[in-house]
């Protein structure tokens, strides 16, 4: 597939709007859609910093568009959405939004992908509200404040400290809140388990500089078999891993595996 359809999709912007969340954040979200008169939908989340914006998600967008319309939206603190980061707590509700806003609209069939932080909102989103027919998670977490790779040391000290901070808002346009959890929510692990009825799809890269593996089969197991682990070899982290290829195995996944919404 040549890039010609990847940037007309998005210099069109057929449907661009502001959400409001349930706590009342404002949600950049762009909706792109395939085949006329589909009912079903993937919501992208991206990772902390990513963006709609970004070449790579627009590249799995337009992959993920053979298993629905695709809805792209910026969480909270990042780009053009309101309010401030909090680094995979309150962005659920930002999910929620994306995910109540295609209901609005008559989607039925809703699937959810989600990209380090944003792979851990799915997990907890869907094991929360439920609703969605399947979940991927692509290089997230297992648990929260794992500190045992230098990526997420320096992450941690990008989000914790004051210059961090200042550094995310002016170099990445991240306004991350300086309040700490309270309380600290169920962790992608404990969440997991109540992803069922809808299957979890956990990818994660063997080259992952930020989450090692562990952690991809702690989701898996947790899923109590619901799903697939799919383990990549030489796959980096989050969105710049994926290839056109790999975003294309997991729309054809979602699309052979979602479980409707009556069984839901």
């Amino acid at each position: 597939m040549t890039d010609a359809p990847l940037r007309t999709a998005f210099l069109n912007l057929p449907e661009r709007r502001m959400l409001t969340t349930s706590d009342g954040v404002p949600i950049d979200t762009v909706l792109l859609r395939g085949a006329p008169g589909r009912t079903s939908a993937v919501v992208v989340a991206n990772g902390f910093t990513g963006t709609w914006r970004s070449p790579d998600t627009r590249m799995i967008a337009q992959r993920l568009l053979a298993a629905g319309d695709v809805l792209l939206f910026d969480f909270r603190g990042h780009y053009g959405s309101g309010g401030l980061s909090t680094v995979g707590n309150e962005e659920v509700h930002d999910l929620e939004a994306a995910v109540a806003h295609l209901r609005g609209l008559g989607y039925t069939d809703i699937a959810t992908i989600g990209f380090s932080m944003g792979a851990a909102v799915v997990v907890r989103h869907a094991g929360l509200h439920g609703g969605v027919g399947a979940a991927v998670s692509v290089s997230g977490p297992s648990r929260w404040y794992y500190r045992g790779s230098r990526r997420m040391r320096l992450l941690h000290f990008g989000v914790e400290r004051a210059a961090g901070r200042l550094f995310l808002r002016t170099a990445r346009r991240v306004r991350v809140t300086d309040r700490h959890w309270d309380p600290v929510p169920p962790d992608p692990t404990e969440m997991a388990a109540h992803v069922a009825p809808a299957p979890l799809l956990v990818v994660h890269g063997d080259a992952d500089a930020y989450f090692p593996l562990e952690h991809a089969r702690r989701l898996h197991e947790a899923s109590g078999g619901r799903g697939e682990l799919w383990i990549e070899r030489g796959m980096g982290h989050a969105e710049r891993a994926m290839t056109p290829d790999r975003a294309q195995r997991v729309a054809d996944w979602i699309a052979a595996n979602r479980v409707p919404a009556e069984a839901l």
